[in-house]
């Protein structure tokens, strides 16, 4: 395989684990719906979304978009646009770089989000 080859590998192999983490996301008292979608011309963003009990959602996710010939990564959780938790969005011109930061913004996620949501359920009663 060329390097383009590679490094278009890499991304999948990326995405994939991040779509795994952040899909695997459960709480016993809110339903979730895992996504993951692209960004034209070059992106993708994967995640999971809860539907709290009073109708709010909150996501989890992430996302890697090319633009301008370097690659942006960003990480947020969110309860309607409000955010609950934003990782310092991250461009490199490398993409063993870019997806090292893609992977550590899914786990940085990741583990917060059972407690995140036990605090919105409290807010809620």
């Amino acid at each position: 395989m060329d390097s383009e080859s590679l490094a278009a590998a890499g991304l999948l192999a990326a995405l994939s684990r991040a779509a795994e983490l952040l899909s695997g996301l459960h709480h016993p008292f809110v339903r979730s719906a895992p996504f993951t979608y692209l960004i034209p011309p070059a992106g993708a963003r994967t995640g999971t979304t809860f539907t709290l009990p009073d109708g709010r959602e909150a996501t989890f996710a992430v996302s890697i978009v090319v633009r301008s010939g370097a690659f942006h990564v960003e990480g947020a959780a969110a309860v309607e646009g409000e955010d609950l938790l934003r990782l310092p969005a991250k461009s490199t011109h490398d993409i063993h770089a870019a997806l090292a930061v893609l992977d550590e913004h899914a786990a940085e996620l990741a583990q917060p989000a059972g407690r995140l949501l036990d605090q919105l359920l409290d807010e809620i009663v």
